[in-house]
């Protein structure tokens, strides 16, 4: 009852609230910088100091992995003798972000391949991370931080969170630098991240209107080239500082999503209705034509009752958010409200798109 409340909040503050500045977004939340990006790198290493919950004789890669270090030490031992359980074997991930220069620090995560009970107290030994081209470009190490923890012996453990999952905040350090630049470019090219070619209309007007100029054009519904003016030359990053600052506001398809696991409803305020009656168990719903709608408020007057009662017609197209209104209105609960949106979606009376999470 409270979820279905909510959403009739919701709908009557976007109906009433006309589409301008205050709906409106920045460029840079939209869109992207072709060519600024992160990067994924990932490595393989080994958490020492664990209080035996690390890996056993069922991970021959660990075993085989600190044998190698060990080697590299200059300490040989025999790879059959080792029979260590405070020794994890891990796959770190991290992301390197645009522009990360050499001596910068990145967050590390690190989860466990083997049998390992938990990395709880371990620390991380220096670990090479490495791109899809096998460059090395960052080294972790550090202690590990899974915001958990994990205490008992056998059947007798109390747990907390996951801890086999862990972290290390600042843990790896740049070593080698992704080359981009935008110094002496002509073009910066942008893409947005949800493609619409009303929202590029927009974005071309918005650019244009901010430089004063045609310097924007539009590739197609998701990428915009704009020409640097002579005014900003030598000086790129104040350009990309005003243009990512440019207000946009986006357009999107009318759609509702559905996550019939939690009785979740999310819908758009683009969403429409056509004409059509509606049975659901006890429950009837008419929409119909109403010639004497005088305002868009009128298209509130939908009513749903119980079987028997008489039904009040309102405007074709009136919104969802209306309907809703209704079905609030009788104690309608969300799993019935999402039998009747993918009924009325069936009958072809919604004008929207319909997907299920």
């Amino acid at each position: 009852m409270k979820i279905i409340r909510f959403y009739i909040c919701f709908f009557l503050l976007i109906q009433l609230c006309p589409p301008d500045n205050a709906m409106a977004v920045r460029l840079k939340d939209v869109a992207t910088v072709k060519g600024v990006r992160s990067n994924q790198l990932v490595g393989y290493g080994l958490v020492v100091g664990l209080d035996g919950t690390g890996d056993g004789s069922k991970s021959p890669f660990t075993s085989q992995a600190l044998t190698n270090m060990l080697d590299n030490m200059g300490i040989h031992v025999n790879r059959n003798d080792l029979k260590v359980k405070n020794v994890a074997g891990v796959m770190l991930t991290a992301n390197l972000p645009a522009f990360s220069k050499n001596g910068q620090t990145i967050d590390v995560t690190l989860s466990t391949l083997g049998d390992a009970k938990s990395l709880q107290g371990g620390t991380l030994i220096a670990t090479p991370l490495k791109a899809l081209d096998g460059k090395i470009y960052a080294i972790a190490q550090g202690p590990v931080s899974i915001g958990g923890f994990m205490a008992g012996r056998s059947n007798d453990q109390l747990q907390k969170n996951h801890v086999n999952v862990a972290r290390i905040p600042n843990g790896a350090t740049v070593e080698r630098e992704v080359p981009f630049s935008i110094k002496g470019k002509k073009e910066i090219v942008l893409n947005l991240n949800s493609p619409d070619f009303t929202t590029m209309s927009r974005v071309v007007n918005a650019i244009d209107t901010m430089l004063d100029g045609p310097y924007a054009k539009a590739r197609d519904s998701a990428t915009v080239g704009v020409t640097i003016p002579e005014k900003f030359i030598d000086s790129e990053v104040a350009f990309m500082a005003a243009l990512e600052n440019v207000d946009i506001v986006p357009d999107s398809k009318a759609k509702i999503i559905i996550d019939e696991r939690t009785g979740t409803v999310v819908m758009g305020s683009n969403v429409r209705l056509k004409p059509i009656a509606v049975a659901h168990g006890n429950l009837n719903v008419e929409i119909a034509n109403y010639e004497n709608a005088t305002s868009p408020l009128d298209n509130f007057n939908i009513l749903a009752k119980e079987q028997g009662n008489k039904l009040a017609p309102v405007n074709p197209g009136a919104t969802l958010g209306a309907l809703v209104t209704a079905l609030n209105v009788i104690g309608v609960t969300p799993r019935d409200l999402i039998a009747i949106l993918q009924s009325i979606k069936a009958a072809g009376a919604l004008d929207a798109s319909l997907e299920i999470i």
